[in-house]
């Protein structure tokens, strides 16, 4: 399966130790035997917050940004694995929170905006790209991810494109900065314009990359919202699967492996299993809650991998790409479900 929404560009293997106030933080001090750094320390209380009742996702981003562009994530590979298996963790468990019947009614509601809005972005990032000058990687890298589910479609279609490490990362870079500002930006303008619920939904699933930032923002929103954008979400990032091997046909690709994504299945079998199981229904709130704080951790660790050099190794017109095919998805899709939904 591909990686989930979590995977980031990598970390460098070597930090340069900060001068000044800082370097406090960075310096190691024995503890029981072991040595440990403050910003260890600080990571350990953020971890611990996004654990309590009052951290939501858009806090624990927050708290995660904040420490990457400060002190710097101490536990990069580590918070890299975790995310990819919690993400999946938390969308099954989200699926134990939720009615077959209504999510069947909300698929079907969001099939039209997914095929329309899919291949309008290909299409529009194909132009865009071509009058930036970037690559034909990296355009339909960031392209898929905007149009599909983010860091999971570029996972799945990078090897399929045979795309270097560097196209990888401002791909994935790009996204993810982007994806932060839509988690802290989509409720409030919701708010604003008195969407109904089914409306946030829609539009949180259609105009926000990643999964975990969908389910973050619709979270924040109501229940409702997040049922429609989680179930709608996932319905959306089954076309890794077509548009991977058209990716292999169109770039001429031969020999390459389409990834699956399986976890998307386990989230169909908790909503069956809830809808129809009726002695799994007194579970079904523990789990949802528990699917909740890892969602949380989540995107907590996504923010700290989001260091400024990341951010700055991207360059300019990678963003410029990426933020047009934002804002155009984001208002055409949300005119369309203002005047149709």
């Amino acid at each position: 399966m591909p990686a989930t929404d979590s995977k980031l560009p990598t970390a460098p293997t070597a930090e340069a130790l900060p001068s000044g106030f800082l370097r406090r933080f960075h310096t190691p001090h024995l503890l029981f035997g072991h040595e440990l750094t403050l910003r260890q320390g600080v990571f350990a209380l953020f971890f611990v917050f996004c654990l309590t009742p009052w951290a939501s996702p858009p806090v624990a981003l927050a708290l995660g940004l904040l420490l990457a562009q400060t002190l710097g994530n101490p536990f990069p590979i580590h918070t890299r694995r975790l995310t990819q298996k919690l993400l999946q963790f938390s969308v099954v468990g989200l699926g134990f929170g939720m009615n077959a019947q209504a999510a069947v009614e909300a698929g079907k509601e969001g099939v039209l905006f997914t095929v329309v809005s899919i291949f309008g972005t290909l299409l529009l990032g194909y132009f865009i790209g071509k009058w930036l000058g970037l690559g034909r990687h990296v355009v339909h890298l960031i392209s898929c991810g905007t149009a599909i589910c983010g860091g999971s479609a570029i996972a799945a279609v990078g090897p399929v494109l045979r795309a270097k490490d560097a196209e990888m990362s401002v791909a994935l870079g790009t996204v993810f900065v982007l994806n932060a500002l839509a988690l802290f930006a989509f409720p409030p303008i919701g708010h604003a314009l008195a969407m109904t619920q089914n409306q946030f939904g829609l539009w949180c699933a259609i105009a926000i990359h990643d999964t975990s930032s969908v389910v973050g923002a619709a979270a924040a929103y109501g229940d409702q919202a997040l049922q429609v954008a989680t179930t709608v979400k996932l319905a959306r990032a089954l076309w890794i699967i077509p548009v991977s091997i058209g990716t292999a046909l169109f770039f001429k690709q031969q020999g390459v492996k389409v990834k699956i994504p399986y976890f998307i299945l386990g989230f169909v079998g908790a909503m069956l299993v809830n809808t129809f199981v009726p002695v799994a229904k007194p579970l079904g709130p523990v789990l949802v809650q528990l699917a909740k704080i890892g969602l949380t951790v989540t995107l907590f660790f996504i923010g700290a991998g989001l260091s400024v050099k990341v951010v700055r190794s991207v360059g300019v017109r990678p963003y410029v790409l990426g933020l047009l095919l934002w804002l155009l998805i984001s208002t055409a899709s949300l005119y369309v479900i203002l005047h149709a939904v």
